[in-house]
């Protein structure tokens, strides 16, 4: 619970939206190319962020020497550290440059909150799970994304990072 207010109170700051300007909150919202993405509970996006989960369970387990408490701090620290830098100004403006996302305006803090959480899902699921079942899914949810929407994880890194223009014109339908 500290997390999640910790990052609303920041993104609260940063001027970010409570709920979608819309005025209402849904639990899906699937279409990429609205002014909604991001707005509501859940999204595309969302798959990411159980991969995080997954990633940083595997990692806190490492480098916590396997206490799994330690591990799911660091996973909660790192996560709601990421979606208060994913929400400033700086990594929107980088979004809108190098990524698809041109008109995109950051996370309404339910969208971030729930992000969070979905990581709080993935971390659960890869305690839960063997490693081959967790890296399953991680790779059927990474290409389920790039199928559906053109995006996914690994682009969205490689984008915000080094971005391709080949890339960027496959990922607006070109």
């Amino acid at each position: 619970m500290v997390a999640l207010a910790v990052a609303a109170l920041c993104e609260y700051l940063f001027g970010r939206v409570l709920i979608c300007t819309c005025g209402y909150v849904k639990l899906w919202h699937g279409e990429i190319w609205s002014s909604e993405n991001s707005q509501h509970l859940t999204d595309w996006y969302t798959l990411s962020h159980i991969i995080h989960g997954f990633a940083l369970y595997y990692l806190g387990r490492f480098t916590t020497r396997k206490h799994l408490f330690w591990a799911f701090m660091l996973a909660l620290a790192v996560e709601t550290s990421w979606e208060i830098v994913e929400n400033s100004s700086f990594i929107i403006e980088r979004y809108r440059q190098t990524t698809m996302s041109l008109d995109y305006v950051g996370d309404s803090i339910v969208n971030s909150s729930s992000d969070i959480l979905a990581m709080v899902f993935g971390f659960g699921l890869a305690a839960a799970l063997p490693f081959r079942v967790t890296l399953l899914l991680a790779i059927v949810m990474e290409l389920l994304a790039a199928y559906v929407i053109r995006d996914n994880l690994i682009l969205n890194i490689l984008m915000l990072i080094y971005p391709f223009e080949s890339i960027r014109r496959w990922q607006m339908g070109g």
